[in-house]
């Protein structure tokens, strides 16, 4: 496909956009630039790219934050991560024939619904001992979201915000959700044959402004409060649920 540098630049831009949001909060890249890739790629190209790129840089920000792994909010995590494999191998077989847009308005009205919740009652949240009871059912609900979808945040990253974490553990499971996913999703492309090897080409050629910017957004977390970070969450889980509900 012929590129002229106008579109490469936006391309470039937002993976760079995406990249900061993900270095500062663990999610988001593929929000920010999914949609700029669909438009030059296609639907399934873009999927496919940033299905190798979800590996690669949660991989790297699991080893980044590897200190966390014994922290004493995750005792939750292996069932959630276990739960939310299986849900996306189940997911993908049986929701792929549900309307996908009434179940991303849902969606959408699930995330502003929790806004809304966590504007007006801040101080309530998931404790460790419901985190471990609830854990499973929020892994596999996220994993057949992502299977039927593509789409896991809604109920994965609204249930991890909803514990309290702080920012480095809040990452940490975040990047293990994802990566999770991720090492599901990317076989079951290939297996299926939508993954092509060109692209994986193309993905590495994405990762060099996503390497230089991730830092960036980390750097600018790093200087956040944590009442301040908890809130750029907030309102990037809230944009989202609107962005869904409105087809953005």
């Amino acid at each position: 496909m012929d590129f002229d540098p106008a579109r490469l630049a936006i391309m470039a831009l937002a993976l760079a956009a995406g990249a900061i949001v993900k270095g500062a909060t663990g999610m988001g890249l593929p929000l920010v630039a999914l949609p700029v890739l669909t438009t030059v790629f296609g639907l399934q190209h873009a999927v496919g790219i940033m299905a190798i790129t979800q590996v690669l840089t949660n991989c790297m920000q699991i080893w980044q934050f590897r200190s966390e792994a014994r922290s004493e909010g995750l005792g939750f995590l292996p069932w959630f991560l276990v739960a939310a494999g299986a849900g996306v191998v189940l997911g993908t077989w049986l929701l792929s024939s549900l309307p996908e847009r009434a179940l991303i308005i849902s969606l959408g009205l699930l995330l502003l619904g929790y806004f809304l919740f966590k504007i007006t009652r801040p101080h309530l949240t998931v404790g460790p001992e419901l985190a471990r009871r609830a854990g499973p059912f929020a892994g596999f609900g996220s994993g057949v979201l992502q299977g039927a979808t593509g789409i896991s945040a809604p109920i994965g990253v609204t249930f991890i915000h909803a514990m309290g974490l702080e920012r480095r553990t809040h990452v940490y499971a975040v990047s293990a959700m994802f990566l999770t996913l991720g090492l599901v999703q990317l076989p079951a492309l290939v297996i299926s044959g939508i993954m092509q090897a060109q692209w994986v080409l193309e993905a590495l050629l994405a990762m060099i402004p996503i390497l230089i910017f991730m830092p960036v957004g980390q750097a600018l977390a790093k200087r956040l409060s944590r009442r301040a970070f908890d809130l750029m969450i907030l309102i990037f889980l809230g944009l989202m649920g609107l962005k869904m509900v409105l087809g953005l």
